[in-house]
Parts: structure tokens; C-alpha cells; sequence
């Protein structure tokens, strides 16, 4: 999903209590997961995925951004994404 800088808004993920005090990496590929996840389950427009989006294109570096995807491209990413 393209990001258009004109109107994307800069916020750090809220809280999450199951990642409390801790390596920020977690959060980063469940966010990752999870947003996938959303969006083949109710779709790209859904706007509650969008919250799973900014997360893990805040916390996670893209290098593992773009390893996924490669991975997930490739049919070889570790976790069922149709769950």
C-alpha cells in the first residue's frame, strides 16, 4: 500500500499491554501479522487494519519489512496469513 506523504499522518503506536517493557521487535511482527491478516479477511479499505499499518511501518525496520514480503511472496513465510 502506497503511502501519499501529503496526507499521512506521523503517530507512534498507542500502548499495547501485551508487549509491557520490552524489545519493541514482538509488537513490530504481530503488528505485521495481524495487519495482513485484517486486510484478507475484510479487505485493504477496512479502516481499523489501517491502525495495524501504521504500527508496524513505525516499529519494524525495513529490511524485515521487505524480507517478509519476499517471503510471502514466495509462499514461504512462517505464519498462516489466511487465518
Amino acid at each position: 500500500m502506497p503511502i501519499d506523504p501529503a496526507t499521512f499522518k506521523f503517530d507512534t503506536p498507542q500502548f499495547d499491554p501485551r508487549f509491557p517493557n520490552q524489545n519493541q521487535s514482538k509488537h513490530c511482527a504481530q503488528s505485521y501479522i495481524d495487519y495482513h491478516k485484517c486486510v484478507n479477511v475484510k479487505g485493504e479499505d477496512f479502516e481499523p487494519c489501517q491502525l495495524f499499518f501504521k504500527t508496524f511501518t513505525s516499529l519494524c525496520p525495513l529490511d524485515w519489512v521487505e524480507k517478509w514480503d519476499d517471503q510471502r511472496a514466495a509462499g514461504k513465510f512462517p505464519v498462516n496469513m489466511d487465518a
